[in-house]
């Protein structure tokens, strides 16, 4: 009897999305990811790239143990919208910047192993951010690619990203290089649209009070001009009887002349 061995095709190969494990360690650390996720998948609506969060990077084609899932990756020149996991050599686009919400339990393989790995497949810029600020005292550490490897970031910028970055509270504040505008997070966008809501809402009112008010200038305007109307009709018709009045009184004038002139002066009324 022969043994049949199966060999297993590369197209065989399972690379798994997920692995049972936590997305965070805490609620900051979970909001910190969500948002920033948020943020930046806004930011870049309009351009031909994706960002992906707790999704599987695979880097090693045939390997799908060699993998990490950074907590949030941003890939240009790539088909936007998510994925269920992310293999380089499909894409063939390496992730621009990494994101990782940092904590001590977290620290070692924080700044070791992913950044010698995301060092090693040339990610442009990795950003740790410590939510908590329980290793990392000033909560936001940058590091830019170089000719020799990554360097630290010194002016909170994202050069990729043309943003800066800010330190508020728990959260990474981004603002627009080009135009100083901050980024907002889906609350501040929520209260932005309220008050835009009640603003428009304001202005629906005045524009209607406004239009009340037109419409009732006209229609005293409009009674104005009727009654000034009126009173120039009034005022014909009183030229016109002072006018009939002097041509009677004329004539009575003509008719005594013609009469004294046969008859003299008429006898005057003594009684």
């Amino acid at each position: 009897m022969t043994a049949v061995v199966t060999t297993l095709k590369t197209s065989e190969i399972i690379y798994p999305s997920a692995d049972g494990e936590p997305v965070a360690e805490t609620y900051d650390h979970l909001y910190a990811i969500l948002t920033t996720l948020e943020v930046l998948k806004q930011y870049l609506a309009d351009r031909r790239a994706t960002v992906l969060a707790n999704q599987f990077l695979y880097y090693a084609q045939g390997f799908p143990k060699l993998r990490v899932a950074p907590d949030v990756m941003v890939i240009f020149d790539v088909e936007p919208g998510g994925r269920d996991n992310y293999k380089i050599w499909e894409e063939g686009q390496v992730p621009k910047v990494i994101f990782e919400m940092t904590s001590p339990g977290t620290k070692s393989e924080d700044i070791i192993n992913k950044k010698d790995l995301y060092e090693g497949i040339e990610v442009e810029e990795y950003w740790l951010f410590d939510p908590r600020g329980e290793w990392i005292r000033e909560q936001l550490r940058g590091y830019r690619l170089g000719e020799d490897g990554y360097e630290l970031i010194r002016d909170s910028r994202s050069d990729v990203l043309q943003l800066r970055l800010e330190i508020e509270g728990k959260l990474i504040g981004f603002y627009r290089e080009d135009n100083g505008e901050k980024l907002l997070i889906p609350d501040e966008l929520a209260s932005a649209l309220k008050a835009e809501r009640q603003r428009a809402e304001s202005e629906r009112q005045r524009a209607e009070s406004e239009s009340q008010r037109a419409e009732a200038e006209s229609q005293r305007a409009e009674a104005e001009s009727q009654r000034a109307e009126a009173e120039s009709q009034r005022a014909e018709a009183e030229s016109q009887r002072a006018e009939a009045e002097s041509q009677r009184a004329t004539e009575l004038e003509s008719l005594l002349a013609s009469y004294r002139s046969q008859f003299g002066e008429l006898p005057q009324d003594n009684s």
